[in-house]
């Protein structure tokens, strides 16, 4: 095969990789709305926060969820171990709100993780019929709570999820945190996740679940991915491997959240959660090529054919694969209103997120384990 073949061979695979996620986004952004509230509410959804050493974050997120509107609500805050202050925060709060309360989380038991023994202790002290599980740096909108309890009544499902809009201030968090938006709107198949049980379509994003009380310990809930460090991957699969059924929804106008503050932060971050999901040996060689076909040879190509080095159909196909990475990237961004100046970083951020992705497998096998919050853990198949 002559150069010029392969070029346009290559420019021809790109565009139809490109076209994939540019049809999904088109077909998810129209399926993904902000839910209504319920008139008179859905009866009492706790709100339920795990904290470790938050008391930069945990004041605000405590009164926006006292806040609530729409549905009768009680927070629990669990302190687990912290050493900066955040209990004495809550305490305060407290002592003028009897809908608050501080729960000491007990030591970290063998075989947990952190976040997953607080999250089952909180249910185990809440009486609603609805755990809305929320990070310690996600304010939620007044109606929240509201919205998300409605939509998992009127639809029959017994986990409820979004994603909320992410605030990023520095450039390290745009090159990283916009991949959440674009993997889940763009690879994920909504209609088909919601016509099926199948475990493998199962998503959520940890930051803002909600799930029936009724589901939550028939399931098991975090006890039954107690050794995870990947709540928004795990525990939809596990609602939807015992047949119960999950969803997302658009998280815009429900939530805010500032999930790291620079890129030391987001790499860290995110090397936690890939633990457990893009890299494996089997879906990271597969990711990769999709993402670099469809999200970042085609602007190389663009680039040599500019250049001369290109044949006009082959230059014409990474401009059409081109102008469908820009625009589905462009849509979700604009939907899901993260900073626009975030898009034409796009193939940085790609190949950020596969940088952090092939390191994670890489060291996996030297290291094996994960730190974070000032805890490791043993990484599961390491």
């Amino acid at each position: 095969m002559s150069l010029d073949a392969a070029l346009l061979a290559l420019a021809a695979l790109c565009f139809a990789v490109a076209l994939q996620p540019a049809l999904f986004a088109a077909m998810n952004l129209a399926l993904l709305r902000t839910p209504e509230p319920e008139l008179g509410g859905s009866g009492l959804v706790s709100i339920l926060i795990p904290a470790r050493n938050e008391a930069g974050n945990i004041a605000g997120t405590v009164r926006a969820a006292l806040a609530s509107t729409g549905t009768p609500v009680e927070v629990l805050v669990g302190d687990d171990h912290s050493t900066d202050g955040t209990a004495e925060i809550v305490s305060g709060l407290a002592a003028e709100e009897p809908r608050l309360r501080l729960v000491p989380v007990p030591s970290l038991p063998e075989g947990w993780t952190g976040k997953n023994a607080a999250c089952a202790h909180l249910a185990g002290q809440a009486r609603g019929g609805y755990l809305l599980f929320i990070d310690a740096d996600v304010t939620l909108a007044p109606e929240a709570a509201a919205r998300l309890a409605a939509h998992a009544a009127r639809t029959a499902c017994d986990l409820v999820s979004a994603v909320p809009r992410q605030r990023m201030d520095s450039l390290g968090e745009r090159l990283t945190v916009p991949m959440i938006d674009f993997l889940l709107v763009g690879y994920l198949p909504v209609a088909a996740m919601r016509a099926s049980l199948r475990p493998s379509l199962g998503a959520a994003c940890g930051q803002l679940i909600l799930a029936s009380r009724t589901a939550y310990v028939a399931t098991g809930g975090h006890g039954g991915i107690r050794t995870s460090l990947h709540d928004g991957v795990r525990l939809p699969r596990l609602f939807r491997a015992q047949g119960r059924r999950t969803d997302l929804v658009a998280g815009r106008d429900l939530a805010l959240c500032h999930m790291y503050a620079g890129f030391r932060e987001a790499w860290a971050g995110f090397s936690k959660n890939a633990h457990e999901g893009m890299a494996t040996p089997r879906a990271l060689p597969v990711w990769t090529l999709l993402l670099l076909l469809g999200q970042v040879v085609p602007w190389l190509l663009v680039a040599a054919g500019l250049l001369g080095g290109l044949g006009p159909a082959a230059f014409a196909l990474a401009a059409a694969a081109l102008a469908l990475s820009l625009a589905t990237r462009t849509a979700i961004t604009l939907a899901v209103r993260e900073p626009w100046p975030s898009i034409p970083l796009h193939p940085a951020t790609v190949l950020v997120a596969l940088a952090i992705q092939w390191n994670v497998l890489l060291r996996r096998e030297r290291a094996g384990a994960a730190s974070w919050k000032g805890r490791t853990y043993p990484v599961s198949g390491a």
